[in-house]
């Protein structure tokens, strides 16, 4: 008991450090400057290293001190998250355009029309060779830290598993692999949760002081503090390596029946390997249920990874936020969806057909409710020379009223003109003043801006971005994306009765490795990959750094949220 207990508690922490990455992408994404098709790749790496062993450990399973190998895996696991902190200490602090000199930076990103040319130094300052190494290097460190939490993952859960259902007794043994089994689908809600309590903080709340940010977590150039989480997650998982240690190569089975259950994990004879997966692949029932499988778990995966940033683009929420509903809604939903599919199943005692049946019904409901979401968000804001134009402007984001401003081209520091129309910053908007709140040294308001007109004078502008005025679509988004993930994940456990009871018997464990095997391979990987690049598509204004497309600033949300 005191196994299962260890167990349910390191295959917690290590589920942190995998989820709370998915929580933390879009603030990534922004630090780094990183497309969603670079952070997709970031995000689905770990099942690289994941794939390439699990082979391997399923053959030896039997034959190597168990424990002791769990443990060395949960140190790489815990090795792996501090190294996805590593960049936070290697990179210098975040920058960001201000419009008030600080101890940062004594440029300012105000109307200056007196001194031509003193622009163009501040927007290649930035790009020194060095800056264009260091962000290499942040991607090389992240990728590894990837691909060893990977590895790392390995042993813990087949072997755990193997253990437990090895010594406990047969009538205990279902018990036990339950609790775990359940540990690991809250895992992901808790990462969530960590999240959002971490993104509440600034990224460098170790290297400057809390006057010194000019910045509040509703910004749009707001980094929360996403090295944190990793710090916390990856100290659960060295705590909780430490009992593996010590526990013995075998205990003796608990009383009980002594009848032995052929375990799940990857165990069979390596000479009938091509043999028994033609037989398995030939069968149309297994065939088609894993290909349905593989489907919805690349739209999970997809989903896992991009929703925090999909809601935030929506609906203009906090990072924080977005992972408290995806936390404490969405993942909860997808929970009781699971307990109840298995509950409906144990009670009407179905038959095959029966299975099908409920899976085909909950798909069905599921894209029935789903159909709103496809209408359910904002149009993109107006923002002068990106979405919106005057028939007075001239080129790209080249506003003729702020021509004489010399505007950097790089300049980004959203404001919404009291006409309700975004400026990619104040001096594209070409504000000359800015007024300043005596204690905090924050942005108050914008004025004399002679872009913005207002009966004939210049307007005034306020710092952020316009929001996009349709938060009343929000709460029914939640409530329909959360029934449909309800809906289709009662289908979860009837799908999985109908591998286990239309194969042969002695292929059971391997057809359930096989099937694990394809949906790493065809959903896990690849998902995050193409909802990333899909989202790319709807990108209409790129960050440049060093001339290379870095973050999206602005997306078109219609398609962002269609595709």
């Amino acid at each position: 008991q005191f196994f299962v207990l260890c167990h349910g508690f390191l295959q917690l922490s290590q589920l942190l450090v995998s989820g709370y990455l998915k929580s933390s992408i879009s603030t990534i994404e922004r630090r780094y400057g990183l497309s969603s098709q670079t952070s997709g790749l970031l995000a689905s790496f770990n099942e690289v290293g994941n794939t390439l062993l699990i082979v391997f450990i399923s053959y030896f399973g039997s034959r190597v001190h168990r424990p002791r190998f769990i443990g060395c895996g949960a140190i790489l696991v815990s090795l792996a998250g501090f190294l996805m902190s590593l960049p936070h200490f290697i990179t210098g602090p975040y920058e960001y355009d201000q419009s008030v000199a600080s101890t940062f930076s004594n440029t300012t990103d105000l109307c200056q029309p007196r001194v031509p040319g003193s622009w163009a130094n501040l927007s290649d300052a930035s790009c020194t060779p060095r800056a264009s190494r260091e962000n290499h290097e942040v991607l090389l460190v992240m990728f590894v830290a990837q691909a060893l939490l990977g590895i790392g993952g390995v042993p813990i859960q087949p072997f755990g598993i193997s253990y437990i259902d090895d010594f406990a007794s047969e009538r205990n043994s279902p018990l036990y692999l339950g609790i775990l089994f359940s540990v690991t689908v809250i895992g992901p809600g808790v990462a969530f949760m960590l999240g959002s309590a971490m993104l509440r903080f600034y990224v460098d709340i170790d290297k400057v002081s809390a006057a010194q940010v000019q910045l509040t977590n509703k910004d749009p150039r707001w980094v929360g503090a996403w090295w944190l989480g990793f710090l916390v997650a990856a100290s659960l998982v060295a705590l909780s390596a430490v009992p593996y240690f010590f526990f013995p190569r075998e205990m003796p089975k608990e009383v009980g029946e002594v009848l032995h259950v052929a375990l799940l994990v990857l165990h069979t004879n390596t000479s009938w390997f091509p043999l028994v997966l033609l037989r398995n692949l030939r069968h149309p029932v297994y065939l088609l249920v894993v290909l349905a499988q593989v489907n919805i778990s690349a739209m999970v995966a997809g989903l896992a990874t991009f929703m925090g940033k999909f809601l935030e683009r929506q609906f203009s929420l906090t990072a924080s936020l977005a992972n408290m509903i995806i936390g404490a809604v969405n993942i909860p939903g997808a929970m009781v969806g699971i307990v109840v599919g298995g509950a409906i199943l144990k009670r009407f005692q179905m038959s095959l057909r029966q299975c099908s049946a409920m899976c085909v019904l909950g798909m069905f409901l599921c894209l029935l409710v789903a159909f709103p979401l496809l209408f359910l968000g904002c149009p993109t804001q107006k923002v002068a020379g990106v979405t919106y134009s005057d028939s007075s402007e001239l080129g790209h984001h080249e506003l003729e009223c702020s021509l004489q401003c010399n505007c950097p081209e790089k300049a980004y520091n959203p404001i919404c003109g009291s006409n309700s129309i975004e400026y990619i910053s104040p001096c594209s908007a070409g504000c000359r003043a800015v007024s300043i709140h005596g204690d905090t040294s924050s942005v108050l308001n914008y004025t004399n801006c002679s872009c913005i007109s207002e009966n004939g004078l210049p307007g005034f502008a306020q710092p952020g971005t316009c929001s996009t005025g349709c938060s009343h679509l929000f709460l029914p988004f939640v409530v329909l994306s959360c029934l449909a993930g309800i809906l289709a994940s009662m289908s979860h456990t009837p799908s999985f009765m109908l591998i286990l009871r239309s194969i042969q018997p002695e292929d059971k464990s391997f057809a359930v490795g096989i099937q694990f095997m394809l949906l790493r391979v065809l959903a896990w990987m690849p998902g995050p990959v193409l909802y990333g690049s899909a989202i790319d598509t709807t990108c209409i204004l790129w960050e440049k750094r060093c001339d290379r497309k870095a973050a999206c600033r602005y997306y078109d949300n219609t398609l962002f949220r269609q595709r």
